[in-house]
């Protein structure tokens, strides 16, 4: 990951607030031959006694999770969507084009946790992010049969962070009029540009 000053976050609250906001993490650890492996799951963050810890579930018997229990030295990425950067847009001519984007690595150990963990993690989660209390999918309204039977399937988890690093890299380098050309261009693009735009407008 880079490490450059001007692409960092103002504070440690706007790296949190941009993990709380990009929960669908890409998980990457090594099985026990040394092989890179990864998984795409939707997390909870939570505070605790000023760490920050990771939440969530994967299935039972896929090959992440197996490398997972093995060796519990994660990588969690958290990221937004980008865009691409012409350098038509700079003010200056003799430069060359680039990638916006934000990203956060949070580095930490897994440890798997038991079967009530799980169910108060699902209820949490989808409580979380079906919003509606009153909603038919609610854990709480489900059938308990049916929870018992699908949770043999997977397990829950929880990561606390040791280590977190990010870039945001939104154009900070350049002047003031190509910093408000990239913006306006961006905001006329793809929604992945127009998000891009509003992040630089923070």
């Amino acid at each position: 990951m880079y490490n450059i000053p001007y692409y960092k976050a103002k504070d440690h609250q706007e790296v949190v607030d941009f993990m709380h906001a990009n929960p669908f993490v890409t998980i990457c650890g090594v099985d026990n031959k040394g092989f890179p492996v990864a998984t795409q799951v939707p997390v909870l963050l939570k505070i605790e006694n000023d760490k920050i810890i990771i939440s969530g579930h994967v299935m039972r018997k896929q090959d992440h999770t197996i490398a997972f229990e093995l060796n519990n030295n994660l990588l969690v990425i958290f990221s937004a969507p980008s865009a691409f950067v012409s350098a038509s847009w700079y003010s200056i001519k003799e430069a060359a084009s680039t990638w916006n984007y934000q990203t956060v690595h949070a580095v930490g150990k897994m440890e798997m946790k038991g079967e009530d963990h799980l169910y108060s993690l699902l209820s949490e989660l989808t409580a979380h992010f079906e919003k509606d209390p009153n909603a038919p999918t609610q854990v709480k309204n489900l059938d308990p049969l049916y929870m018992k039977e699908n949770m043999k399937a997977i397990i829950s988890f929880e990561i606390e962070v040791t280590e977190l690093k990010h870039v945001f890299k939104l154009s900070q380098n350049r002047d003031d009029i190509s910093h408000e050309n990239i913006k306006k261009e961006l905001s006329n693009g793809t929604p992945a540009c127009k998000h891009m735009a509003d992040a630089m407008k923070r």
